[in-house]
């Protein structure tokens, strides 16, 4: 995605954002990567500073089919068996985020497919 930098500020083409997956609420989906809780994805409802507040959450705890968390906010994974993904929360606030990667659709669709992991 091509991306520019103007006073702090990133913007990417109109065209690319459109393969951004987001809610009814205009709300964008992410993969979020912390500090000690882990990753997470879900729709970023706000953010300030380290702090997020993500809701209909899940818990990345492992995956396969994906190399980076890059490739699973673009692609997605291709191998969801093997995946273990926790059950969606409504809100979880995370206090140490230390990436935000936005989501393609087709990402979103692809962590939301992943079947809750039970022991």
């Amino acid at each position: 995605m091509e991306k520019i930098s103007i006073n702090g500020r990133v913007y990417v083409p109109e065209d690319e954002i459109k393969e951004m997956a987001t809610n009814t609420d205009g709300l964008e989906y992410c993969v979020i990567r912390t500090y000690s809780a882990g990753v997470h994805a879900g729709y970023l409802a706000e953010r300030n500073g380290k702090e997020v507040k993500l809701t209909n959450s899940r818990r990345l705890w492992k995956w396969a089919g994906a190399f980076t968390l890059s490739e699973i906010a673009t692609k997605g994974v291709s191998k969801p068996d093997e995946c273990k993904f926790a059950c969606a929360l409504p809100v979880i606030y995370l206090t140490e985020a230390i990436e935000i990667i936005p989501c393609t659709e087709t990402a979103r669709k692809s962590i939301e497919a992943v079947s809750e992991y039970e022991p």
